[in-house]
């Protein structure tokens, strides 16, 4: 390629961009074409400079200005979040209501942003209303993770009489499609949250999906995820209480910007490995999950114990209803005869 030689430090640069690229700390892109650009993207700045090698820093300005020339939409996003005109909270506390991180991809570009999710649960029949899926504007994939997490809540807090609750999910102001089940962690949470009645704190945003024992499991964009979240905070100032809770499985494709990884070292932005959703809404809440004795009690003020309390008091609710409905309809039916 005829390019100048590079430096030590600029080629560990660039090994470590090849390892952002594929998303994975154990792994390089074996996407050529990418690297060889990088290269000699770098290779110009460093003739700008008129200097006999590339640099670090050359590969930095290199992929800095890869990333300025397609973030108009990421931009724009981040825009509308800080005028308020996205409702995003990052600090404060809210029943029902937690941040989600939504993955975009547009050719080349790949980007996430914070997305509201809030959940309300009232008397019903046992059902988890996902609305992205009434209105058609749900896959295959995100239904799954509503229904997985909805036989999770019947089988952990109503294993033995039928589940008297009716809930409602929904992403707040998305206006297009939702695929994936990246945010069924977040969605469980939002309900635990409404049925226990205990705030979430806003400075935390959530990603990772959920299988029917409450195991947390692995999910995909996790690096563009965090740095979304981040970009928000820092945006507003960082305090030192924002992070995200992120899967165990995904601490491996962990490949920051440099701008995370400091924040992070100077303990002003988190970052938390999470394997259960008892760990996360402990976390979001700083309310004790509450684990059962051997006996089977749950610790009294527990968010379990809460939880479950609501879901046998809407039980007994419905019995009460049946059961004077039930006398209504007999009265009917002896006045009648």
């Amino acid at each position: 390629e005829g390019l100048l030689p590079f430096h030590r430090d600029a080629v560990a640069r660039v090994i470590e961009h090849s390892a952002r690229m594929v998303g994975d700390a154990e792994k390089l892109t074996a996407h050529m074409q990418s690297v060889v650009d990088l290269l000699r993207q770098a290779d110009y700045w460093a003739r700008q400079e008129n200097v006999p090698h590339v640099g670090n820093g050359h590969v930095d300005r290199a992929v800095e200005a890869a990333e300025t020339r397609s973030d108009r939409i990421k931009q724009r996003l981040l825009e509308e979040i800080l005028r308020g005109t996205l409702l995003i909270d990052t600090d404060g506390e809210v029943v029902g209501q937690i941040n989600a991180l939504s993955v975009v991809e547009l050719g080349d570009s790949r980007f996430a942003y914070p997305a509201r999710i809030t959940a309300t649960t009232r008397i019903g029949d046992g059902d988890v209303i996902d609305i992205e899926r009434e209105v058609e504007l749900s896959g295959a994939i995100h239904s799954k993770g509503v229904l997985i997490l909805s036989s999770f809540l019947a089988a952990r807090y109503s294993r033995n009489r039928p589940l008297s609750l009716s809930a409602s999910l929904v992403f707040e102001q998305s206006y297009g499609f939702v695929e994936g089940d990246s945010a069924s962690l977040a969605e469980l949470c939002a309900l635990l949250s409404d049925l226990a009645q205990a705030p979430i704190k806003q400075s935390l945003a959530v990603t990772g999906s959920v299988n029917q024992f409450g195991q947390v499991q692995a999910i995909g964009g996790v690096n563009e995820k965090i740095e979304g979240f981040f970009d928000i905070c820092e945006a507003r100032g960082l305090t030192g209480e924002q992070g995200v809770l992120i899967p165990t499985a995904n601490t491996k494709h962990l490949m920051l910007k440099r701008e995370v990884r400091e924040a992070v070292a100077a303990g002003q932005f988190r970052i938390i490995a999470i394997d259960t959703v008892d760990e996360a809404i402990e976390l979001l809440t700083g309310v004790p999950a509450g684990m059962p004795d051997a006996q089977g009690h749950l610790p009294e003020g527990s968010i379990n114990f809460r939880v479950a309390a609501r879901v046998f008091e809407l039980s007994l609710i419905r019995q009460e209803f049946a059961g004077v409905g039930g006398k209504a309809r007999s009265a009917r039916k002896k006045k009648k005869d």
